[in-house]
């Protein structure tokens, strides 16, 4: 997994919010959940909120960066925060909450229903994951990674990988779920400021390009070639503004009672 800024993820924390609480509007209500993880819980804006919403449920956010648990620990909401890696979460819950996180790791098909299998009888499984890969900014991205002098280096990037077909989610899931619910939501951001698009990019899609290339001369360079390479695509409009279009997977699955 990448490193993580805290403070440049939430520069777009209204954006980046929105999603999350769609999300969490289509839980399905009925029994309060008791046990309640929010898995790759970044800076803990959502477990507390979480937390807020189910009073009585004990509730965890688990994340696999020292930065942001070290920034979820700052809030007063009682939640049990845990430095971790979700690929090894094995914890029986009522809701699992996973909201842009599960896009980092590998093998969905083994993944997915691992989790669902630990979600309790009544329980929910509800997901949010950024369609990036397919994206024209990705595009641009590994375009523009795979052409310089960085183009070595920057082989070991971790990057985010393609989303598989909503279906293939769908007959992973309905086999082990009393309903699944899956759509997908295109937000058009209205971002300002120069270089919106590389600066909402900065927080997220180029950790692992920042990563690979920390204390070489040719981080900077492979950022201005980027950079170039993005205005062409998203120009700044005549009132200073940035459109930048964001597609979002989501999965809502109950199991029986």
């Amino acid at each position: 997994m990448p490193s993580w800024d805290p403070a440049l993820y939430e520069r777009y924390k209204r954006y980046r919010d929105r999603p999350a609480l769609d999300l969490m509007l289509q839980i399905p209500r009925g029994e309060p959940p008791q046990e309640i993880w929010d898995l790759g819980c970044g800076t803990g804006e959502h477990a507390a909120l979480l937390a807020r919403r189910y009073p009585h449920a004990r509730v965890h956010g688990l994340d696999s960066s020292p930065q942001m648990i070290a920034e979820c620990r700052r809030r007063p909401e009682t939640v049990n925060w845990v430095l971790g890696d979700l690929n090894a979460f094995d914890t029986p819950a009522d809701l699992i909450f996973t909201n842009a996180a599960l896009q980092w790791a590998p093998d969905h098909q083994t993944l997915f229903p691992r989790l669902m299998k630990l979600v309790r009888p009544g329980g929910v499984f509800a997901c949010q994951m950024p369609m990036a890969y397919e994206s024209v900014h990705h595009g641009i991205l590994r375009n523009t990674a795979a052409e310089g002098p960085w183009a070595e280096p920057l082989k070991r990037a971790v990057a985010i990988r393609p989303m598989l077909a909503a279906s293939d989610y769908y007959d992973w899931l309905a086999p082990l779920s009393d309903r699944v619910d899956i759509w997908s939501t295109q937000y058009l951001h209205v971002l300002e400021g120069d270089d919106a698009v590389v600066d909402w990019m900065s927080g997220t899609a180029l950790r692992p390009y920042f990563d690979a290339l920390e204390g070489s001369p040719l981080r900077e360079a492979f950022l201005d070639a980027f950079r170039a390479n993005i205005a062409k695509a998203f120009p700044v409009r005549p009132d200073g503004t940035t459109l930048f279009p964001f597609e979002r997977l989501f999965i809502v699955a109950q199991r029986a009672p």
